[in-house]
Formats: C-alpha cells, structure tokens, sequence
C-alpha cells in the first residue's frame, strides 16, 4: 500500500507534519503481527496498538458517524482487518491519542479487535492541533459545519489568518470566509446543514440575512416550500426589498437585563421570529411578536397553539 502524493500534498504544513510515510506503511504490510513495544521507540514506526489505550482527539471537528456505515465498517474490519493504519500521537503513561482514523477506530472496537495499526507520531499541541484538523480536512465525507469548525479551529488555536487558512488548503480565502459564516448561523439551522436537510448554498444565501429571527423564518419556507438555492435567493431579495419599505414600528427600544433578553431569544427561536420584549421596572412589559405573511401568522398561531 502506498500514500498518494496528492495526499501529502494538501498544504504547505502538511508534507513538514506528516512526512514522507509511504515506505512505513509499506514496511507495516510486511510486518502486520508487530506487538507494541511501550518504549519511545515507536516514534515514527507503525506498531499494533491496544484499543483500550486509545482515546480520541477532543479538537476532532467531526462529530456525526453514521451507524449503518460505521455497522459494515466493522463487518470488513473483522474479515479482512484494518488495512489503513490509524494515526497517533503518544501520551503519557504509554497511552495514545487520536490524530485521524477515529471512525476505523470505532469501526474496530465494533468489530471485537482487541488492537489496531497505528502510525505513531509525537507532536506539540499545536502541532497535534494541525495535523489532526489537515488530516481530517481531506476527507471527502465531511459536512459542510464540520468543515468550518475545522476552519475555525485553525484559526483560534493554530493562530492562522483566513489567508494562511486558504493556502494551507488550497482553497480561495473567499471560501474559506464562506465556511465560516455558517458558524454564525442558529444552531438549528448548522443541524440542518449537518443533517443535509439544506444545502451549504441555502445555508450561506441565508448567512446574507441579518436578523437570527428573519434567518429562521427564511429556513422554515425552504424547508416547508423544498426551494431551490436559486429560489431562496429569490426568497431573501424580495424579503429584504420589503422590509426595507416598511416603515419601523418597534417598541422603543430599551436595554433589557441579560436574563430578560435570554428570554427574548429563546422566544424568538421558538417562534422563528422577530420578538421584541419591554420590561418596566416595576415588572409591567409588552411582547411584540412579528410576522412577515398572513401565512406566516398562522404558522406562529399553530405554534403557540391558537
């Protein structure tokens, strides 16, 4: 078996980080029965690891593993074994850690194998931090959040710019602020994304909205009307065109004590809507809550059961 060099070719830290693997590997398929030798020895060799002394990487940005793939996984791992090794980095106390590999790590412990290959790195934090998120980066079955988190990962605990981002990837740095705007979106809206109930084309036509609430009610009609990319986009000129029209009508606008405001989100959230909350003094108030159609009032009524 042998590495491709587009693989290690990913970015400019990649090939430093990772080096050239390809004749391990090759000497891993001659010696498949090598035991763990707890020594510092296994720096850089490829050795057959306890699953047991395994743990994954908390900075792993992926966090969905589908179970009926993960169920056949296994099924192969226990026929034929692991034919790509893991990689690790050593811990103290002869333990390891993820660096990429986590779903044929899983894959094996569903399939009852008491150790796993592994290419066995040492690294900084840092180090650790960008080699896992690279790796994982070149996946092909990464959801379009997962991506921005890694993006986002490199970017708070790696120290890059958007710009050292976009060239350790090879990507444009537009794309790379694309993946990141999704970040910005309501939780429930990432899900979908995750979930591939929308697109990352509907997902980032809706990071052009401003408001939370205005994002949620444009997420429902795509949801609830199945619209095309091209047709939310559509959707969100012409709600914008009318809410530029529409004269204000806001309550006047006072600053509302934090606990009070987390209530105007969440009820906002609830209802995917505009809520405005006023709050005296004296504990009197008024709630506002908006709608953008006769349709979308129904919607609201239904949803606080009117």
């Amino acid at each position: 078996m042998s590495v491709s060099k587009n693989k290690l070719d990913v970015g400019k830290g990649i090939s430093a980080l990772l080096g050239n693997i390809t004749s391990e590997v090759e000497s891993f398929n001659t010696n498949k029965q090598t035991n763990l030798a707890k020594s510092d020895a296994l720096n850089g060799t490829i050795s057959r690891i306890a699953i047991e002394d395994i743990t994954p990487n908390p900075k792993q940005p992926r966090r969905d593993f589908n179970e009926t793939a993960l169920q056949e996984l296994a099924a192969s791992i226990k026929q034929h074994d692991i034919i790509q090794p893991i990689t690790v980095i050593k811990l103290a106390n002869n333990k390891f850690q993820l660096i990429s590999g986590e779903r044929r790590w899983r894959a094996s412990k569903i399939a009852g194998l008491k150790n796993i290959p592994a290419y066995v790195r040492t690294a900084d934090v840092q180090a650790q931090i960008e080699l896992a998120l690279l790796e994982n980066l070149q996946r092909e079955d990464l959801n379009a959040i997962e991506i921005a988190l890694s993006y986002k990962l490199l970017i708070d605990e790696v120290n890059l710019s958007h710009d050292e981002v976009a060239e350790r990837m090879n990507k444009e740095r537009s794309t790379v602020t694309n993946y990141l705007r999704l970040l910005k979106l309501p939780p429930s809206i990432q899900t979908a994304v995750r979930n591939a109930t929308i697109s990352m084309g509907h997902a980032r036509a809706i990071t052009g909205v401003e408001h939370i609430e205005q994002q949620l009610y444009i997420y429902n009609e795509v949801v609830n009307k199945s619209l095309s990319v091209r047709q939310t986009e559509a959707l969100i000129k012409d709600f914008q065109t009318k809410k530029a029209s529409k004269p204000t009508t806001d309550l006047a606008k006072g600053a509302l004590p934090p606990a009070f405001k987390r209530i105007q989100d969440d009820i906002s959230s609830a209802l995917s809507t505009k809520v405005f909350m006023q709050r005296g003094k004296n504990g009197k108030g008024k709630l506002e809550i908006e709608f953008y159609s006769d349709n979308d009032l129904e919607r609201i009524m239904a949803v606080i059961g009117v």
